[in-house]
């Protein structure tokens, strides 16, 4: 199975909606698309690509298939991102002291 990226299965708002949907509570299948106004196999390609990733897991219970967030995969996007909070932290103080010494 092809690993996708994690950046590139977050850049799609549905999926960070099935994300959090998840994140809740596991669901099965036609549960998750039921909360979306999309067609099912629309739902099932983004939830395939959400499991090549790894943010999904899916088992078998019964005649039911479940969907599992599988939040681990987003440290990579954390520890990408947080490179920028003392960028953006300089940036904020900045215009805050900026903002402070405006008269008015």
């Amino acid at each position: 199975m092809m690993r996708r990226d994690v950046f590139q299965a977050i850049s799609d708002p549905t999926r960070r909606e099935i994300i959090q949907l998840l994140a809740g509570a596991p669901r099965h299948l036609n549960a998750v698309a039921e909360h979306f106004p999309i067609s099912r196999p629309a739902v099932s390609k983004h939830i395939r690509i959400l499991t090549e990733c790894g943010l999904i897991v899916i088992k078998q219970q019964g005649r039911e298939r479940y969907c599992h967030a599988d939040l681990r995969p987003l440290r990579e996007v954390r520890d990408w991102t947080s490179q920028y909070e003392v960028f953006w932290n300089e940036k904020l103080d900045a215009l805050g002291d900026f903002l402070a010494g405006e008269p008015g």
